[in-house]
């Protein structure tokens, strides 16, 4: 089982000794030191890897007392230091397997104390045009119609996100369906107005002059997207009746 830092192995111990747990039952436990925690944050972490309750025969989720430990442990380490999951997550599977791990530090903890490792902002991958093309094998004309419709755009150096090659593909993909780039623009206007409500949210922590609490607002932005495509996935799979594997 885990070791937390000081005075913050409450929420593990109120799973203590009572078996197994609901996810409930487990919002419950860690809302006295966690109040704006939810359901949802619960299920995105198990989604990423930073728990795994066991499942009954029903498919209803069942946490261990070390499984509310490691989530009170993953909610501190983001509250308190403001580290990304990947590495909260290799950081906790370092201490599972034993090894004497210290905690990460970047930029400036919530104690005020400094610390050597400066924040590294993460540089967005890049691909050029050819690339582009060889990536997603597609003429220049598909690329110069799709661009016409703002499926793809490129950055201001004239270089493209690495993701352009994904929505390339999946455009050539539909392509083959009969549905047109023409078709997709409201597919398009809808990511800009999920990705514009997650603008809003994370704003403020944007344009704090902390580093580290902008930083803070990139993890938040990033566990925010990925809620949006899961909730647009689960609603075109309502709308069409149909689930996907």
């Amino acid at each position: 089982m885990l070791q937390t830092p000081s005075g913050g192995a409450r929420s593990g111990t109120a799973a203590a000794g009572s078996g197994l747990m609901s996810i409930g039952a487990v919002l419950n436990a860690l809302r006295d030191e966690f109040p704006e925690v939810t359901i949802s944050k619960i299920r995105f972490l198990e989604a990423e890897g930073l728990v795994e309750p066991q499942r009954t025969p029903s498919g209803y989720r069942k946490f261990s007392a070390a499984d509310v430990e490691r989530l009170a442990h993953v909610l501190r380490m983001q509250r308190d230091h403001y580290l990304p999951l990947k590495v909260i997550r290799e950081h906790l599977d370092a201490m599972e397997r034993g090894e004497a791990v210290q905690l990460p530090l970047v930029g400036r903890q919530r104690t005020g104390e400094d610390v050597l490792e400066p924040l590294e902002r993460p540089t967005v991958a890049r691909i050029g045009r050819a690339a582009l093309l060889a990536a997603a094998d597609i003429a220049e004309a598909d690329l110069e119609e799709w661009e016409s419709y703002g499926l793809i755009a490129p950055l201001e150096d004239g270089a493209y996100d690495s993701e352009a090659v994904t929505v390339a593909s999946l455009v050539a993909e539909l392509g083959r369906f009969g549905i047109e780039p023409r078709h997709l623009r409201v597919m398009k206007a809808a990511a800009d107005r999920e990705a514009g409500l997650v603008d809003q949210v994370v704003a403020p922590l944007k344009r704090h002059r902390n580093p580290q609490t902008r930083a803070h607002a990139e993890a938040r932005a990033k566990e925010l997207a990925a809620l949006t495509v899961k909730l647009h996935a689960a609603l075109v799979q309502i709308a069409l009746g149909v689930r996907l594997p």
